[in-house]
């Protein structure tokens, strides 16, 4: 009866492993707005709060494949967790993505999304990390209430 027990045991943990694997692959969209939204009600409250949870690699806002960062209007980059040093580029708006044959203005559609619509999604070619061929990336934006700032993250399609 033990012996029985035990293969059960081993053959439920084995089956389950994949499901494991899957939940852990990437980040979802729901995921993503949901922190997106998350790290925009601090910045409301805290905007330098935010900036130094937002920026911290190993924070709240870095899990999966992805990560929240923070922005301007003016398309300043105020916070971001694995490119600190795109804080102090200043305005980002003449940054294109990926895409050789038609560019896009990423971060200037960022912004337009986040001033007339406040929330929304961008999909633009960016690659993936350790990759240099771009994939098509969508960016959930979410504008921070009553502010200039918006919060923002992504997921490869």
């Amino acid at each position: 009866m033990k012996k029985v027990w035990y293969v059960s045991l081993g053959l439920l943990f084995l089956l389950s492993l994949p499901l494991a694997a899957a939940a852990e692959e990437g980040a979802n969209r729901e995921e993503v707005k949901s922190k997106t939204k998350e790290a925009a009600a601090l910045a409301g409250k805290d905007k330098q709060a935010a900036i130094e949870k937002i920026g911290d690699k190993q924070g709240p806002f870095v899990w999966k494949d992805t990560y929240v960062f923070l922005m301007d209007l003016e398309g300043n980059m105020l916070a971001h967790p694995m490119k600190p040093e795109l804080t102090e580029k200043g305005s980002l708006l003449g940054v294109p993505d990926k895409n050789k044959e038609n560019p896009k203005m990423l971060f200037a559609e960022f912004v337009e999304v986040a001033r007339d619509q406040e929330e929304g999604w961008v999909s633009y070619m960016w690659p993936k990390p350790g990759e240099e061929k771009p994939s098509e990336k969508v960016t959930y934006i979410y504008r921070v209430p009553g502010t200039d700032m918006f919060t923002a993250a992504g997921v490869y399609k």
